[in-house]
């Protein structure tokens, strides 16, 4: 078992295990600047535990989902392994992956801006081992969704409504024992994801198309659809927040918090064939670019016509210079985004996860967020045409450079 974990551990963090070296370095830090710093924010106990469980569940999903993950498990199935040896090495080193490069960053804010005392703590690290186990369960077994989702959705609503009884803490005991039985019981390849399964026919056409393309990478990226769902949802929640704000000062800041769909924004990260094609091929940055950018541009725009539709329902106000901000928000927001892909891609990543969750992918919505602010200060009629000078002048970077 030590010898399979290893394998799976240089796969993950690398030959010397740098990365989960860099990570338990960098959060501790981070912890201490932030305490210092002074911020404190009031957070229930129970609604940290459903955060942190909920995180770690996400980002275990992922890793369990990566392709490259796969590939390397191809690799281990010709060895003599026992089943439950593979399955428990397995699961444990993605777990070590998820908690100390991921979970551990948020534990850090969290328990750096609110108080939060030894046996909550304590509490806290068992949701995070707790959904490590759960997910693989659940994965393990995946045919049956249905099951699956019943079980996620009970474990949130008894950390919701319970999270602050005596016995919380046994009904995840008791809930980990579970998983772990389940685990027991499934094999290697209970994890291992077959490609070429998308679900639907590929036609042929005589003429290439990137919008075509990137429908049916969604198509086989399910989860990316459930994102932009997601984002789109939120479009239509966001006016609630938004109320105590005067006038329409919070539009611009919605726009910003819209733009944060980010699957969307590394697709050529996420396809480094497809990347290295489009640089190879003569005039493939612009046939590539241009409508990689469009698409970008239409996402967003719906997001934020939704967010203004449902605005105008609630709060109401709209006018036709709050469209057109959204429309340059939307077009702002889709240009940068490509112009990182073309000129800064996410490169030597080991599986999907840490892709979704590269520092360089908030670059775009932490702009989106200063010029949103900028709009929040500035007259409408003097945002909209530095918005302009500012599309033209990266447009001519992405055209003509």
């Amino acid at each position: 078992m030590k010898m399979i974990s290893k394998a799976f551990g240089k796969n993950l963090f690398g030959a010397d295990y740098e990365k989960l070296t860099k990570s338990v370095c960098i959060w501790p830090i981070v912890f201490l600047g932030l305490r210092m710093a002074g911020l404190k924010v009031q957070i229930a106990p129970f609604m940290g535990y459903l955060m942190i469980s909920a995180f770690t569940a996400g980002v275990m999903w992922q890793a369990l989902s990566s392709k490259n993950g796969a590939g390397s498990m191809q690799n281990m199935f010709m060895l003599p392994l026992g089943r439950q040896e593979f399955v428990f090495s397995y699961t444990a080193m993605l777990g070590v992956y998820t908690v100390f490069t991921k979970t551990a960053a948020l534990m850090s804010v969290l328990f750096a801006v609110s108080a939060w005392n030894l046996r909550e703590i304590l509490i806290a690290i068992l949701c995070a081992v707790h959904a490590v186990f759960m997910t693989a369960a659940v994965f393990s077994v995946r045919k049956y969704w249905y099951a699956g989702c019943f079980w996620a959705a009970a474990v949130t609503v008894t950390i919701l409504f319970l999270g602050k009884k005596a016995w919380f803490v046994p009904f995840l005991i008791a809930n980990g024992i579970l998983s772990v039985m389940i685990l027991r019981n499934a094999d290697g390849y209970s994890f291992y994801l077959q490609e070429g399964k998308n679900g639907y026919a590929v036609k042929g056409h005589k003429h290439h198309s990137v919008w075509r393309y990137l429908l049916r990478y969604l198509m086989c990226h399910k989860n990316y659809l459930a994102n932009t769902a997601i984002m789109w949802g939120m479009a239509c929640v966001l006016p609630l927040f938004f109320k105590q704000t005067e006038g329409l000062s919070g539009v611009p800041i919605g726009f910003a918090m819209l733009s944060f769909n980010t699957p969307l924004s590394i697709l050529l990260s996420c396809a480094p064939a497809l990347e290295q094609a489009v640089r190879l091929l003569p005039d493939q940055k612009r046939a590539f670019c241009i409508p990689y950018c469009l698409f970008l541009f239409t996402c967003n725009l719906t997001a934020n016509m939704l967010f203004l539709c449902s605005w105008q329902i609630q709060n109401g106000g709209v006018t036709v210079l709050v469209i057109l901000t959204a429309v340059f928000f939307a077009m702002q927001s889709a240009v940068g985004s490509v112009l990182l892909e073309w000129f800064c891609p996410v490169r030597e990543w080991k599986i999907e996860s840490d892709l979704w969750h590269h520092p360089r992918k908030y670059i775009v919505p932490v702009v989106m967020f200063f010029l949103a602010g900028a709009a929040g200060m500035l007259p409408v009629m003097v945002i909209l045409p530095m918005l302009a000078v500012l599309l033209a002048a990266e447009s001519m970077v992405l055209l003509f450079r």
